[in-house]
């Protein structure tokens, strides 16, 4: 049976037992300490950080989890809830949301058991997808802790409806014209490429997840979603984590992506309203999320989860590794749902003639052979419709801590954006110098009318030189040499060490809590 099957690849993730009714449940001395929890502290004792702490590690115990808390794991909840907090919210906390957590936690068995029932009419349920394995699944560190406990706050006030879906998507290694999705790209694809590029529109200020919807929003992402979401890490990936903690329940069944997957989230709510960023985040209170729900009853948050090269150097500019980025933007930027175009464009591709010049486009009666394409289905108005003119809201992926070359980065999203064709892509500096010509060279190509092929040969020669040391110019400036000459190298931002006791207060929290916001949605 294909719920069981799905169930039993969660099992081992869950803090749960299997009774002899085959029901899931929770060991007698979880029941007892959750029960005197749900009652309040005058009842159950649990009153401050400390107990707090104590009454965690005994529940961990009574179900044998491999790692005890850490024996300074005390004193950080103690700082937390009893200093860092105020008495107001501490004493809100420990006699309103921490009897309503417990309660929800004792009903985490029936609504997992509810969940596999229920996937027999549904057709979705939660399960560990495996690498290359495509699926779906409806589902400072002192400010990352106010975030997630903002969270719990607000989900036991008014408890959020509706659905999150995490989407594992994949470019196939294996070339068969039978096959269902699209294949990954070879060299020759992208030189070949006669798809014009889509608008390219540059933000000098401004933040991807404020930008308005009709986009699909990048997570810069490590291999493994969510990065140190869970422990130090306090970037981009990390920081939307915190203030869309939905995001959190991917970590729990998406194993690492490998170089032709990326993950695409579709409905997670944002809680939390923050400034700053790595040592200067700081949480600034609640955030209402009014964005609109679509007919599958997610809030339309669009995020695509992509991981690019960590540290690398000058192997950025080598074909194999400039072929890895370019094909992991496209995939996450490509919609497969949409493949019929695509069949019919790689069709029209494939007949380009070997020695065509690498301007030279395809031409029909209407106009250029990729917008006949973009024209055609649905008759002629499937682009005009706004649920399907998703553009992509981006930035400086794979650079700053993970040390890729901001000029290159860019240029990689703008070609996967134009081939997967998407309607525009808007790109957020966030004020990297690296980056202050960035609008006038973007309008420079677009002017001259270059589609993906021509800006593709263009980067595969600047890299060429790069590597042959003939020039020490960047991309930018080796193209337009009108340009004030800019360096080549970039900052990497350091990172600081953040309180230890972060990972210990989630850990607990998350593996039960975001299992069970999934399942509470179904």
């Amino acid at each position: 049976m294909e719920e069981r099957a799905e169930l039993d690849s969660i099992l081992p993730y869950l803090p749960l037992l299997i009774g002899s009714s085959c029901r899931l449940l929770w060991t007698s001395k979880v029941v007892e300490a959750l029960e005197a929890m749900s009652r309040g502290p005058d009842h159950s004792r649990v009153n401050c950080g400390e107990v707090l702490s104590i009454a965690i590690s005994d529940m961990r115990a009574s179900l044998s989890l491999p790692e005890p808390l850490a024996p300074f794991a005390p004193q950080g909840y103690a700082l937390f809830f009893d200093e860092l907090l105020s008495g107001a919210d501490s004493t809100k906390w420990f006699a309103g949301v921490i009897p309503k957590l417990a309660n929800l936690l004792l009903r985490l068995p029936s609504l997992v058991d509810l969940h596999y029932q229920n996937t027999q009419t549904s057709g979705y349920g939660l399960r560990i997808l495996g690498p290359q394995q495509p699926g779906m699944v409806l589902l400072s560190q002192e400010n990352k802790v106010r975030c997630i406990v903002h969270y719990f706050q607000r989900i036991c006030s008014q408890m959020p409806t509706g659905f999150v879906s995490f989407e594992r998507k994949l470019l196939s290694l294996e070339h068969h014209p039978w096959q269902s999705g699209v294949s990954y790209p070879n060299a020759d694809f992208w030189t070949k490429s006669t798809i014009p590029l889509c608008p390219f529109l540059v933000h000098s200020s401004g933040l991807i997840e404020d930008h308005s919807t009709g986009v699909l929003e990048v997570d810069f992402a490590n291999k493994y979603l969510g990065g140190g979401a869970l422990h130090r890490g306090c970037v981009q990936e990390e920081i939307r984590f915190m203030i869309n903690p939905e995001l959190i329940a991917g970590m729990l069944f998406l194993p690492s992506m490998t170089e032709n997957e990326a993950i695409e989230i579709v409905g997670a709510e944002r809680f939390s309203g923050y400034t700053g960023y790595a040592s200067s985040f700081r949480f600034s209170g609640d955030y209402v999320d009014k964005r609109s729900i679509d007919f599958l009853g997610r809030r339309k948050t669009r995020i695509v989860a992509i991981d690019a090269l960590c540290c690398p150097r000058m192997n950025q500019y080598k074909l194999k590794y400039l072929l890895r980025e370019t094909n992991k933007a496209f995939c996450g930027f490509l919609d497969q749902s949409k493949y019929t175009q695509y069949k019919r464009l790689f069709k029209i591709m494939d007949s380009v003639q070997l020695n065509e010049a690498p301007s030279t486009s395809i031409e029909t009666n209407g106009g250029s052979m990729a917008e006949e394409v973009r024209k055609s289905d649905e008759k002629g108005d499937q682009f005009m419709d706004p649920e399907n003119c998703i553009g992509i809201a981006t930035g400086n992926w794979g650079c700053g801590a993970f040390g890729g070359d901001p000029e290159i980065k860019t240029i990689i999203q703008w070609l996967a954006a134009s081939q997967a064709l998407r309607p525009f892509i808007s790109y957020y500096t966030f004020g990297l110098e690296a980056l202050q010509n960035l609008a006038q060279v973007s309008q420079w190509i677009i002017l001259h009318k270059w589609n993906v092929g021509d800006l593709w040969n263009m980067l595969i020669e600047y890299s060429s030189q790069k590597l042959r040391g003939e020039t020490n110019l960047g991309f930018f400036a080796w193209l337009l040499p009108s340009l004030p000459c800019m360096a080549s190298h970039w900052s990497i931002k350091s990172s600081i060490v953040y309180y230890a006791f972060f990972f210990y207060l989630t850990e607990f929290f998350h593996s039960c809590f975001m299992l069970f916001d999934i399942c509470i949605f179904d």
